[in-house]
């Protein structure tokens, strides 16, 4: 059975609606751009070298070997995108209290119970 980087990429962006993420996802890199939402360096950096290397003909396990040369790349998502979603969600929560009018916030968490 041969495994493709796109078909195990459409695996791992299954992830919780990552797909209806995407353009929040934009907004939050436009307005950390700007400055206007503050976010660990790391946040950022980590998701687009994880973007990179799957991407990239570049990999630690060659393409050409069968199911685990895709594997590594499938890891690397693995870990990426849960980082990414995570940031997300601090941000639409930090968005929606901007809407309700409260300036103040800085910074904003999730609480897992």
């Amino acid at each position: 059975m041969k495994y493709s980087k796109l078909k195990l990429a459409q695996e791992a962006i299954k992830h919780k609606g990552f797909l209806q993420k995407i353009p929040s996802v934009y907004r939050m890199f436009k307005l950390w751009y700007r400055g206007e939402y503050k976010m660990k360096f790391t946040d950022v950096l980590i998701p687009a070298l994880a973007l990179i290397y799957v991407i990239s003909p570049i990999d630690i396990i060659p393409d050409f070997v069968p199911v685990v040369g895709a594997l590594d790349d499938l890891a690397i998502l693995a870990l990426a995108i849960p980082m990414l979603m995570k940031e997300v969600d601090k941000f639409l929560l930090w968005e929606s209290q901007l809407r309700k009018g409260n300036k103040e916030i800085q910074d904003a968490e999730i609480v897992e119970k």
